[in-house]
């Protein structure tokens, strides 16, 4: 039985990350367009924003910070990057060519795994994990 089980609780697995950015619209587009995200139902908050969905769940909640005085953060802050399970390596691998979208591919050493980054219009860097051809 693991830990999380046996304490009778379990941290669970992603549900969504949020990103502050003055660049809301780029943003949706970014999504929209690179990772096929839909821009979908958001609660009526009193701030401005937007939540970007995959297969169906709000994974991305943005908030529109264009008119708040506060710094923005730089890059994504303490967190490095952030990652999803993907299908279609050469695929999306074409895809991100065709937009121009610079990237990298790797291989996790030792496992059938391929993975890809790029890093969002706020500096954001998105690791796309894949299981090998």
């Amino acid at each position: 039985m693991s830990k999380d089980r046996e304490q009778g609780f379990s941290a669970g697995l992603l549900d969504h990350y949020n990103v502050s950015t003055r660049q809301l619209e780029t943003t949706i587009r970014f999504y929209e367009q690179v990772l096929g995200f839909e821009n979908g139902r958001r609660p009526p908050f009193n701030f401005p924003g937007a939540w970007l969905y995959s297969d169906g769940r709000p994974v991305l909640h943005l908030n529109d910070i264009s008119g708040m005085a506060a710094p923005e953060r730089e890059g994504s802050g303490v967190i490095d990057h952030v990652a999803f399970d993907s299908r279609g390596f050469e695929a999306m691998k074409h895809h991100l060519e065709a937009l121009e979208v610079p990237h990298r591919t790797s291989q996790v050493p030792g496992r059938p795994r391929w993975q890809i980054f790029l890093v969002d219009p706020n500096g954001v860097e998105i690791e796309l994990n894949f299981p090998a051809p």
